[in-house]
Parts: C-alpha cells; sequence; structure tokens
C-alpha cells in the first residue's frame, strides 16, 4: 500500500468516526424526544384533528367527517363560552394578583434573619404540598353553608346574622374558589421569590444604606429592578397554571350553581364528558390552548427585552 492509499485511509476514518460522534450525541436527545412525541404531540396533534370533525357518543365508533371551523364557530356562539372565559379572566388575575403580593410580603419577611426561620418556611410549603383533592375538599368543608367553620367564627364575630353558602351561591360561588387557589399557591410563589431575593447582592444595599436611603427606597430602587426577570417568570407560569385549573373547582363547586364558577377547562370538560359532544369540547380546548400560546409569545418576547437590558 503506498504512502497515499495510507493516508486517505486514515482520513476516511476520522471523517466517519466525527460523523458517528455527531450522531451519537443526538441519541440522548431520543428518550425526551419520544416522551413528547408519544404523550404530548400525539395528544395535542388528535385533539386538533377531532375539533374540526363532528364525532359525538352516536357515531364515536364510524367515519368522522371533516366540517372544517364549525365547531369554533358554534363555541364562539355559545353565550356559556364568554361566561367561562370571563370566569377564566377573573379566576387568574384576581389568584395571580393575591398569590404574588402575599407571596412577596412573605419572601420580603422570610428574607430577614430571625430564630425559626427554617421551620417556619417549611411550614408554609405544606399548603402547596398537599394534593389539590385534598385541598378542594378541606375548602368545601370549611365554606360549607350548615357546618362550615368560616360561617361559625364570621357569626362568633358579629359580621353576619345567617350562615352563607358559599359555594352553592352564584354570587359567592367563583369568589370561594379563588380564596382556596390562593392558599395554595402562597408558597409557591413565596419560595420563587426567595430564592431570587437571597441571590441579590448585599453590597448595593450597604452602600444604599451609606447613602440614606430607607428600606422604601432600597426596595423601590434596588430589589423591584434585580427582581424583574424573577417576577416575569414567576407571572407567566402563575397566569398559564392558573388558567387551565380545573380539579380544584370540579371538586368545589363543579362549576355551578349553573355556571356562575364555571371557567373554561370546566366547560370543556362538560361538553365531552357530559353532553359528549367530544368535537366541541376540542375546540374549546384548542382555543384554550391559543390563549396560553399567546400568553408564552408575550413572555418570550418580554424575556428578549430583558437580555438585551
Amino acid at each position: 500500500m503506498s504512502h497515499k492509499s495510507a493516508v486517505s485511509g486514515s482520513r476516511e476514518q476520522f471523517r466517519r468516526a466525527r460523523w458517528f460522534s455527531s450522531w451519537n450525541n443526538y441519541l440522548f436527545v431520543v428518550p425526551a424526544l419520544i416522551f413528547m412525541v408519544v404523550f404530548i404531540g400525539f395528544p395535542l396533534l388528535y385533539n386538533l384533528m377531532l375539533s374540526f370533525q363532528n364525532v359525538n357518543v352516536y357515531n364515536l365508533s364510524g367515519k368522522h367527517d371533516f366540517i372544517g371551523l364549525s365547531n369554533y364557530m358554534k363555541s364562539l356562539k355559545d353565550p356559556v363560552f364568554y361566561t367561562a372565559l370571563q370566569n377564566s379572566a377573573v379566576f387568574t388575575v384576581l389568584s395571580i394578583f393575591f398569590q404574588f403580593t402575599i407571596g412577596f410580603a412573605l419572601a420580603l419577611f422570610f428574607n430577614q434573619k430571625f430564630p425559626g426561620r427554617n421551620l417556619f418556611r417549611s411550614l408554609m410549603l405544606l399548603a402547596w404540598m398537599l394534593p389539590v383533592v385534598i385541598s378542594g375538599t378541606i375548602f368545601q368543608w370549611m365554606m360549607s353553608g350548615d357546618f362550615g367553620v368560616i360561617n361559625y367564627f364570621l357569626q362568633a364575630l358579629g359580621i353576619i346574622d345567617q350562615p352563607i353558602n358559599w359555594l352553592s351561591e352564584g354570587s359567592t360561588a367563583l369568589l370561594s374558589t379563588v380564596v382556596a387557589n390562593i392558599w395554595i399557591g402562597i408558597p409557591f410563589n413565596m419560595i420563587i421569590l426567595l430564592s431570587g431575593l437571597q441571590g441579590l447582592p448585599e453590597h448595593l444595599y450597604e452602600a444604599a444604606k451609606l447613602d440614606g436611603a430607607n428600606r422604601l427606597v432600597q426596595f423601590r430602587h434596588i430589589t423591584l429592578p434585580l427582581m424583574r426577570p424573577t417576577i416575569l417568570v414567576l407571572m407567566i407560569l402563575g397566569i398559564i397554571n392558573t388558567f387551565k385549573v380545573f380539579d380544584l373547582i370540579f371538586i368545589m363547586t363543579a362549576g355551578g350553581p349553573v355556571t356562575s364558577s364555571t371557567v373554561l377547562p370546566i366547560y370543556a370538560y362538560q361538553l365531552s364528558f357530559a353532553t359528549l359532544e367530544f368535537s366541541q369540547g376540542a375546540s374549546v380546548s384548542m382555543i384554550m390552548f391559543l390563549i396560553l400560546i399567546v400568553i408564552s409569545i408575550g413572555y418570550l418576547r418580554m424575556s428578549s427585552k430583558e437580555e438585551v437590558h
């Protein structure tokens, strides 16, 4: 074998080894890719196809015709859809506002050094660690009109004269679920914000103290600007998680009375599994998905601006 042939063979072996090494790295991604395709991509695609067909309990096993946007138009013409959309907006805005403000106040409190801080911080996490089924059942019992402890204390304090049926009256059902969801979400907000606070540089606060800045000025000009990326991530995650809450509301009120606490996930569930209009239920689910996609895109754009600044 000539010297030229030997060099050419070595280059070919090096090229093959490099090609195999580069593709070998992609093998580590394959399990995650399979998981996403099977458990996320396929259900999403099937739900999308279902929303363009006419599938109900009468033709579930037969051939399904393509009917275009009819299910979407039918959902958008249904007054219950707008009631559910409004309830979802109220539920999300109120939950996020109080979860964030109370969680931020608690994060600032637990960021101070005092005896028993770690113990109290761990106890605060209990609300978040409990399964939603248990939390919903506890609040259902507490807000019962006949034997609920909330009515008992309000009557003992003289705030109300008669027991209030918190979960079976249209004016209080949705707000009752909001209160329960706030209680569940406060620990998560507190932990995320507390981890952000503990990462802030101490020398900025020491310099501010030397300049005579009080705690309010430090909070406004140091804490809030530096916490902006953490707050942004927390807000987006909170909106996405709260907008699609189903289990808590279903346990406490099942969307009632009538439609007073019906949110979009409850509405989609009722269409699919109560009235057995599977395709229309799928269309409502896809509308919810589009709303969350828009929110996610807004988050990505705001994150890009934060990185530029």
